[in-house]
């Protein structure tokens, strides 16, 4: 009995020596932080020619977020709608025989809510956004990055064109804005910066490139748009589009998805535009456009061979609104018109972009092939129907 217990107390103590060694330096790494679980960073190592440079780049990004999220605004939006309480109410089939007439059903107020971005202009309170980011909403209340609130009023929108001015009573010394830039300087490859509320995220910085220019034909609207694969979310619409010099140089206001969320394909409107909708909304409080009532298309190998024509640049003539300044010019469907105000027309989307800037009022000088003849005439700008 007695050599069991001295066997086993040599056991024990071989085992405890064994788990001291094996624990021993996991011990003291606990207690000691230059131990080897731990590897600190060298203050004196120096970067590589290459890490050298990416650190600049960062550090140009950095810049940009601390100039320009001062300028950069969230704005929550709040609307009351009245809602059937039986939802067998609410379908299609019920409001073609009732529409909205509260005798088909009991109805109940309902809150609706959204959130958006904006960009200050000025220290006198203005704010550039996204007409669909206000659309039919009720209240609207800006915050800024230092988390102060100003409930925001609508100086007007322009649904075509998606932009939308307001404007909060913010003491001046409070407010900073933005610096915009030259959308017409802007080039594919150019570093392409967001900065808004991706799904209520606040001040979200995001980095990408400009995939394309002039991207034309998303819309009725006939503007052209600068296309970004920067990461830009639901909540982004409204928000600067930057340059990597901190400019504006447009405003982000949708992207391409079957998800939902960002594929790295989104547009944004040209800051250009955007100034001069802004400068007419705030003077006349809406845009008055110019207009001369045609539908257009533009040329293609089906129509040229069709019509035998000679050109390979123009805008077809497809549908004349009556009485319309076209109408009254005498201008013909199928006609193509190549020229206006002495400006080469490339295609309908040029056409467009060119009555867009033209005055109410004025008189322009149209040239337009009829039957493989050139027709020289003039048209008058007119304001477009409401």
């Amino acid at each position: 009995m007695k050599k069991f217990n001295k066997s086993s107390m040599l056991a024990v103590a071989a085992i405890s020596l064994w788990i001291g060694t094996f624990l021993s330096p996991i011990l003291t790494c606990g207690f000691n932080n230059s131990g080897s679980l731990f590897l600190n960073a060298d203050p004196n190592s120096k970067s590589s020619p290459a890490q050298t440079q990416a650190i600049t780049l960062q550090n140009a990004f950095e810049e940009v977020f601390d100039k320009v999220s001062p300028s950069v605004v969230s704005i929550a939006t709040e609307r009351t709608v009245n809602v059937n309480v039986n939802p067998f109410m609410n379908g299609p089939f019920f409001e073609r025989f009732y529409g909205n007439d509260p005798r088909s059903g009991r109805q109940m107020q309902q809150k609706q809510t959204g959130l958006g971005s904006g960009v200050i202009l000025n220290t006198e309170g203005y704010i550039l956004t996204n007409h669909h980011v206000i659309k039919d909403m009720d209240k609207l209340t800006v915050k800024l990055k230092n988390q102060k609130t100003f409930e925001a009023k609508l100086i007007g929108s322009d649904e075509l064109m998606d932009i939308a001015l307001l404007k909060i009573d913010a003491p001046k010394d409070s407010i900073k804005p933005a610096t915009l830039g030259n959308s017409e300087q802007v080039k594919v490859g150019n570093w392409a910066i967001a900065i808004g509320a991706p799904l209520g995220f606040e001040q979200s910085f995001t980095v990408g490139v400009v995939s394309a220019i002039q991207r034309g034909g998303l819309n009725s609207s006939g503007l052209s748009y600068i296309q970004t694969d920067a990461a830009i979310n639901q909540g982004n619409s409204g928000g600067p589009l930057l340059n990597i010099n901190g400019e504006v140089i447009g405003v982000n206001s949708m992207i391409a998805s079957q998800s939902g969320g960002s594929v790295g394909i989104g547009f944004a409107i040209p800051i250009n535009e955007a100034k001069r909708i802004t400068e007419e909304i705030k003077v006349n409080g809406r845009v008055i456009r110019p207009w001369i009532g045609v539908e257009i298309y533009s040329l293609n190998d089906q129509i040229k061979e069709e019509l035998k024509l000679k050109i390979d640049q123009g805008a077809l003539v497809n549908q004349i609104q009556r009485g319309s300044p076209a109408d009254q010019a005498g201008i013909q469907i199928m006609d193509v018109i190549t020229h206006f105000d002495g400006k080469e027309v490339k295609d309908s989307n040029d056409l467009v972009s060119m009555v867009r800037a033209g005055k109410v009022g004025k008189r322009v000088e149209l040239k337009l092939i009829r039957k493989n003849n050139e027709i020289i005439t003039s048209i008058v700008l007119r304001a477009r129907p409401n």
